[in-house]
């Protein structure tokens, strides 16, 4: 086995448990050791991440990211790694000061008064004795550090939601401030998401203010997704078109309803996820910038009417394609058509009757053509009562 031990100031339980949460996107193995500690084993997942050392890069540049310190060591077993952390790394294991070890008060003034300032000495120590004088606890946790013994540990299961609070040191009054410290729990929020293998559509920002009561900020995305980077883009144009009504001493983010996150076949399908990705992006920052109900997709209506012949969708929703047998049609279409002269066009295509509506007062009886005009633009042009009249132009 191989463990990695983070050791952080002293932290509430309740940010231990969310960076323990975040820690789970790298091995199923995390184990919380309060109040300043947390614990993963990486022997199964170090192929994964390219090694050792590209593991250890990527947890300071998230731990970083998250506007933490943490220090971090590596050993065989869980409790050398956690003393190993708790000095801060560059030492062997005997040369570590008794103050890594979980040991009281009275059980450590009596080793320093005996001359013993590192583990190194008191492994020299005859082991009754030290059991008479320290209890068994310290010996039993020489041995585990040692690997003599077994250290069974609980391992941390991530929760199914998400909720994270960051008090912020002073009032702030302009939106980069806030989204500075959001971006801090989007990184906590997307090493949990990783690790359930699920995704957000939809996430909420509060931002707390001293005498007024919470502003929500609601986040919505137009498929999946758990980055950070793809998150804090998104709050960060939704906090511009916003702005803030009032300063804010704390901001809050919470997602709920996860969803689990389907990938795409490697090699073949590449183009396919990537073109998938970037019109989902598209379509969310649209909605940021103008509002869900001006950003929507078009489905086919079964009626020959062209007015009449598609609905407004969600974005995002599968919309039944058209039929196959319908003739060429424009995607602009002119709405109310427009009547034209006699002249000033050339007929290339057509007639297409369409004749429709009788049951329901919108009766149509119309001839179309396909039609050029002096400029070379082509359109979509009908017949109606002896009149002409422009209803689409093509792209």
């Amino acid at each position: 086995m191989l463990w990695v031990a983070l050791h952080f100031p002293c932290l509430p339980h309740a940010t231990l448990e969310r960076i323990a949460a975040w820690a789970c996107r790298f091995t199923p193995k995390v184990s919380l050791e309060p109040p300043q500690g947390v614990l993963l084993e990486v022997e199964g997942s170090l192929r994964l991440a390219g090694g050792l050392e590209p593991l250890a890069a990527r947890l300071r540049a998230d731990i970083a990211a998250m506007g933490l310190a943490a220090q971090l060591a590596v050993a065989p077993t869980a409790r050398a790694a956690l003393w190993l952390a708790r000095d801060g790394g560059g030492r062997t294991l005997e040369d570590l000061p008794l103050a890594v070890l979980d040991a009281d008060a009275e059980s450590l003034e009596f080793l320093r008064g005996i001359g013993i300032s590192t583990l190194g000495g008191l492994l020299s120590l005859p082991r009754e004795g030290l059991a008479r004088r320290c209890g068994r606890r310290l010996l039993d946790d020489l041995d585990r550090a040692l690997g003599k013994a077994p250290e069974p540990r609980a391992f941390f299961s991530p929760p199914p939601r998400f909720a994270a609070q960051i008090e912020l040191p002073a009032e702030v009054t302009h939106a980069e401030g806030v989204l500075f410290a959001a971006r801090r729990l989007l990184v906590q929020l997307e090493g949990l998401l990783a690790a359930r293998q699920a995704g957000v559509r939809r996430f909420t920002l509060a931002l707390l203010h001293r005498n007024a009561a919470p502003t929500a900020v609601e986040v919505d995305l137009a498929s999946a997704a758990r980055e950070a980077g793809r998150l804090g883009r998104l709050l960060g144009e939704r906090l511009a078109v916003l702005g803030l009504a009032r300063p804010v001493e704390a901001v809050r983010i919470e997602a709920r309803d996860f969803e689990p996150m389907h990938g795409f076949t490697a090699g073949f399908f590449g183009d396919a996820r990537a073109e998938a990705e970037g019109w989902a992006r598209l379509v969310e920052r649209l909605r940021v910038r103008l509002g869900d109900e001006a950003v929507y997709g078009l489905a086919f209506h079964p009626d020959h009417r062209p007015e009449r012949a598609w609905r407004r969708v969600d974005a995002d929703a599968d919309a039944p394609a058209a039929p196959g047998d319908l003739g060429p049609r424009p995607l602009w279409l002119v709405e109310p058509p427009r009547r034209l002269g006699e002249t000033g066009f050339e007929l290339l295509a057509g007639p297409e009757r369409i004749e429709s509506g009788w049951w329901d007062g919108g009766d149509a009886k119309r001839d179309y053509f396909i039609a050029r005009f002096e400029d070379s633009s082509l359109a979509w042009i009908y017949r109606e009562a002896g009149e002409w009249f422009l209803h689409g132009l093509f792209a």
